[in-house]
């Protein structure tokens, strides 16, 4: 049994941090009204393992506190990505939903934070555009790539207790 838990705390830790520098590296594109967060592709990973949850909550308040985000984001963008996971977790047994709940929390969480938190004066509508085409690409085409790359080791991997989705 401790050693599930020590394994579960492996995994989120590692997935944490592989969000941390695939945000980092990527921060260019990684923040503002019109973003690519690539380290959003990770949010497919509860398909394979719960303890994605955590560790892309975890990794999404590190990148947003190294990225100099204001609190606000760090919140509430975090808490974005954290509903985007539980959403790709509850949808595991529907491989091509997966990436869905990312898009749609990120799509309407990010602009009401831009907006109020950064005071980005663009309508909210049109930041909703421009964050969902951001996180199509990076949840639902880099996302749905990295799963379907993963797919065939899925046990390997993870462990066999990612096979009892």
């Amino acid at each position: 049994m401790k050693d599930n838990k020590v394994t579960f705390l492996v995994h989120a830790a590692a997935i944490a941090a592989i969000y941390v520098v695939l945000t980092t590296v990527f921060a260019a594109f990684s923040f503002g009204q019109i973003q690519v967060r690539i380290s959003e592709g990770l949010t497919i990973l509860p398909y394979f393992t719960p303890a994605a949850i955590p560790g892309l909550f975890v990794g999404c308040i590190l990148a947003n506190l190294l990225g100099g985000a204001i609190p606000a984001d760090i919140i509430f963008g975090s808490l974005a990505t954290l509903i985007g996971a539980l959403g790709s977790y509850a949808l595991r047994r529907h491989k091509f939903l997966v990436p869905i709940p990312p898009i749609v929390a990120n799509t309407i969480i990010v602009p009401l934070v831009l907006r109020y938190g950064y005071g980005v004066p663009e309508p909210i509508p049109f930041m909703m555009l421009t964050v969902g085409i951001g996180e199509v690409i990076s949840c639902g085409v880099i996302g749905m790539i990295i799963l379907l790359a993963l797919e065939p080791y899925r046990e390997k991997i993870l462990g066999t207790a990612a096979g009892t989705n």
